[in-house]
């Protein structure tokens, strides 16, 4: 029996399962129940299946508490960086330890998060955009060209990313579109494909109205209904093109709801909700089996 919780960020759903768990194949793990047809299941998720599979390390001693963060998605491959997978992270920290101060451990390095009233925020580290730290094939950066029909900018936010500023991102068929352009010559590690559209006008607060977005996911291999290393792409892809400054906290809107983006003089701060579905088990029938049925899976209350 493996204990697992279902968290999400905006939508972006993960499977938690403690790092001490015997999961002898955590790829076939992640595959079997991040399916979203087949996979795990329950009347208070938001959907079945999963965007992926966090494997959490909690390292109490420290203080602040440290949670070593491996994210396997449904392909089997395993992602240097998540933003809103980072945040789910620090969120099932905070409610064993009580702390408000989280450091994740992940492939891309250290990230300090918050948790707070107004949700998680997040250390992402400072967008690249030079060719090794992308890493896209040329010379020069990779702004505003065209790549498989669609003029994107490249930029790493813990993972790398393409970003192609449209007219009305509603109106995009991602799924025809983005395929080509994630498998690009252009990315030889492949790429998140990122569309977004400015909002007009600003806020009282002196707050942009942001972005909508959508993204298709490398890994995932379709798109998700938020993505945090795409809407902090997204805002320092603008940055960038002049299209916020820095500094500004920025409004993004994914499918799931809504982040915030805050571009500093050494850093990048995501910002949003994250909510806990609920907590149960799965049964391992074999290393590359598993029973996950409705059964044993408890809601909470």
């Amino acid at each position: 029996m493996v204990g697992v919780e279902k968290y999400h960020g905006t939508g972006n759903d993960f499977i938690i399962v403690d790092a001490a768990e015997d999961v002898p194949d955590r790829r076939a793990f992640a595959a079997d129940l991040c399916d979203r047809e087949r996979g795990l299941s329950h009347p208070n998720a938001r959907k079945r299946g999963a965007d992926g599979v966090l494997f959490l390390a909690l390292e109490r001693e420290y203080s602040p508490p440290r949670v070593v963060m491996t994210l396997v998605q449904p392909d089997g491959s395993v992602a240097a960086m998540c933003g809103n997978g980072a945040r789910c992270a620090a969120k099932w920290v905070a409610e064993r330890t009580g702390a408000t101060e989280v450091m994740i451990d992940t492939q891309a390095g250290t990230r300090r998060a918050e948790v707070g009233e107004q949700g998680v925020t997040i250390e992402m580290g400072a967008p690249v955009f030079d060719t090794d730290g992308v890493p896209v094939v040329g010379d020069e950066p990779l702004v505003e060209r065209d790549v498989e029909g669609l003029r994107v900018t490249a930029v790493n936010t813990g993972v790398p990313h393409a970003v192609a500023f449209v007219d009305e991102v509603t109106t995009v068929d991602v799924d025809a579109v983005a395929p080509a352009v994630r498998d690009a010559d252009v990315f030889p590690e492949g790429a998140n494909v990122n569309f977004a559209t400015p909002r007009d006008g600003d806020d009282d607060a002196g707050t942009v109205r942001g972005f909508d977005q959508r993204t298709f996911e490398r890994g995932v291999e379709a798109e998700t209904d938020s993505c945090g290393t795409g809407a902090v792409a997204i805002v320092a892809v603008a940055e960038r093109l002049g299209r916020v400054e820095r500094g500004q906290r920025v409004p993004v809107h994914p499918p799931g709801g809504r982040l915030v983006v805050q571009l500093t003089e050494r850093d990048a701060l995501l910002q949003g909700p994250v909510e806990r579905e609920y907590t149960g088990t799965v049964t391992v029938v074999d290393s590359s089996t598993f029973d996950v049925e409705l059964d044993g899976i408890v809601g909470d209350d």
